[in-house]
């Protein structure tokens, strides 16, 4: 199979010659082999897992997304990834990177806020004129 993980801007990943790939969604974790019919799947986020006949096993931290089977292509769109070799490694840079990214992504709303306060109280200020 073909596996290719999708990001908002970028392809992040493209691995041929995976042999099976396990994949987290609400209802649990599910398994596609090459033989596998056709699916869709929403997934949460997890730790995806393929293995490759060149790379062996490989672990993926993915953020919430979907999942496509067609054919010998899985195509998996999500928002945010890291791959790593082993599951500590990838704890680590789970922690570094999507906690950094929810952090900002916190100050943005807030920011994002306190603008739209602050127009409105200007748009009340205008109308009181």
């Amino acid at each position: 199979m073909t596996l290719k993980v999708l990001l908002p801007f970028e392809v992040f990943l493209l691995e041929t010659g995976v042999t099976r790939v396990v994949a987290e969604t609400h209802a649990g974790s599910f398994g596609l082999l090459p033989q596998r019919l056709d699916c869709v799947a929403a997934l949460v986020p997890g730790i995806l897992t393929y293995a490759s006949e060149a790379d062996g096993e490989v672990f993926v931290a993915v953020d919430e997304g979907v999942l496509v089977k067609a054919g010998p292509e899985v195509l998996v769109s999500v928002r945010r990834a890291v791959v790593g070799a082993d599951l500590d490694h990838l704890r680590v840079l789970v922690e570094r990177q999507f906690l950094e990214v929810d952090a900002l992504e916190r100050d943005a709303r807030r920011t994002m806020a306190r603008l739209e306060s602050g127009l409105l109280q200007h748009f009340a200020a205008l109308h009181h004129e």
